[in-house]
C-alpha cells in the first residue's frame, strides 16, 4: 500500500506509474491496454495524463463499468473521461472504446461490449489488460460489482449489465475474472468515508464474505490510498 497526504499527491503518483507501464507494454508488445475506472477519485489523474506526452496511438481505452445513461449524461463515466481526458488528446491518435449504452436495453448493451472485447481479446480465455485501474465505495464494490448482486457470482461472462437494488437501476460491470486477468491491478482510494470499507476487504478475517465487501475479490491489487483514508491504529 502506498499511503499519500492528499489526492493530488496520490494522482500525481499514479500518473508516473502509468507513464512508466505504458512505455514498458508498448516496448514489449506494441500497446497498452488499460480499463477505466469511474467516479470522482480518478478524475485528476486523467487531468494530469492529458498533459503527457505519450505514444496515444499505441493506448487503447476501455471501461470497467458503465452507468445506464447515455453519453452526454452528466452520470456518464465516458463523459467524464472524455473531458478530463480524452478531449485533449490528438484526435488522429485517440484509441477509445467506451460502452454503448442503450439505456432501455441493458441486455444488448453489455453483450455488445463483451463482443468488442472478445474480438479484442480473440483467442484468449480472458481478457488480457495491461492495467485495470478500480475504485471503492464506501460499500467496498469495485467497477459496478456491488454487494449481494448477481454480477458477483458472474464467472462464464467477461461484461455483463447488473441490476443493483438499492439504486433501483442497471448498472454495467466487469466481472471478476476480466479485472483479475490484468497484468497490474491498481486501486485508487481516497476520503475518510472509505476509511472502514478499506479496512474490512484488507483485513485477513476469513468471515468477511465478498459477496458483501466485493473489492476482497481482486487478487494482488496495488493500492493508492491518502492518508485520511487508512484506519488509524
Amino acid at each position: 500500500m502506498q499511503v499519500f497526504e492528499s489526492l493530488d499527491e496520490l494522482s500525481n503518483a499514479a500518473a508516473d506509474a502509468f507513464c512508466k507501464a505504458a512505455k514498458e507494454a508498448i516496448e514489449q508488445r506494441g500497446v497498452f491496454r488499460v480499463t477505466l475506472s469511474g467516479g470522482s477519485t480518478p478524475k485528476r489523474l486523467y487531468e494530469l495524463l492529458a498533459t503527457k506526452e505519450l505514444p496515444w496511438q499505441n493506448i487503447e481505452f476501455y471501461w470497467g463499468d458503465e452507468r445506464n445513461v447515455t453519453e452526454d449524461n452528466l452520470d456518464s463515466n465516458y463523459r467524464m473521461v472524455r473531458e478530463a481526458l480524452l478531449s485533449h488528446l490528438p484526435a488522429d491518435s485517440l484509441r477509445a472504446f467506451p460502452v454503448p449504452v442503450d439505456p432501455d436495453n441493458p441486455a444488448a448493451t453489455a453483450e455488445a461490449y463483451e463482443k468488442t472485447l472478445r474480438e479484442t481479446f480473440a483467442g484468449s480465455d480472458v481478457p488480457t489488460w495491461d492495467l485495470a485501474l478500480l475504485g471503492m465505495g464506501d460499500d467496498a464494490h469495485t467497477a459496478s460489482l456491488f454487494p449481494e448482486t448477481k454480477a458477483i457470482e458472474q464467472n462464464d461472462r467477461w461484461f455483463v449489465e447488473n441490476w443493483v437494488p438499492k439504486m433501483e437501476t442497471y448498472r454495467y460491470t466487469l466481472t471478476t475474472p476480466a479485472i483479475n486477468s490484468a497484468r497490474q491491478r491498481w486501486f485508487l482510494i481516497g476520503g475518510s468515508n472509505k476509511r472502514q470499507a478499506l479496512a474490512s476487504v484488507r483485513s485477513s478475517a476469513s468471515d468477511l464474505p465478498a459477496a458483501l465487501f466485493p473489492s476482497r475479490l481482486i487478487e494482488s491489487p496495488t493500492w493508492f490510498v491518502t492518508r485520511d483514508a487508512v484506519a488509524i491504529a
